[in-house]
């Protein structure tokens, strides 16, 4: 079978959808919204819907890996937007090298994990 495709969008889901936005927004994605349960979240040729949805098992399972062309730069501007301050239950953890590469971390407000890395390959 021969995909053809052109992107690929996951949907997630938010505690507080409003809240949620708002992170989103202030991590540097453009939002555009489809209606009051969902928007589309883009930076670049990559996005993701957001829904004004919450499954406490499946939001704490979800985890989004975003390769980026530098996991220094990135984390460099992810510490500069403070986000953990900004939103309770928002947490950043640092930098680690793995044999594949190297990435760091981001829960969002609601438990998602984001994965920013890059790869040696």
């Amino acid at each position: 079978m021969e995909h053809k495709g052109k992107s690929i969008r996951p949907f997630i889901g938010a505690k507080d959808f409003n809240l949620s936005r708002s992170f989103y927004r202030d991590l540097g994605f453009k939002e555009g919204v489809i209606d009051s349960e969902m928007s589309v979240f883009q930076t670049g040729s990559l996005s993701f819907y957001l829904q004004n949805y919450y499954a406490k098992e499946w939001i704490e399972n979800t985890m989004i890996f975003l390769e980026v062309d530098s996991v220094d730069r990135y984390w460099k501007e992810l510490v500069a937007l403070d986000l953990p301050a900004k939103y309770e239950n928002a947490r950043l953890t640092p930098i680690r090298i793995e044999d594949w590469g190297k990435e760091c971390f981001l829960h969002d407000p609601s438990g998602i994990l984001w994965h920013f890395g890059e790869f040696f390959i």
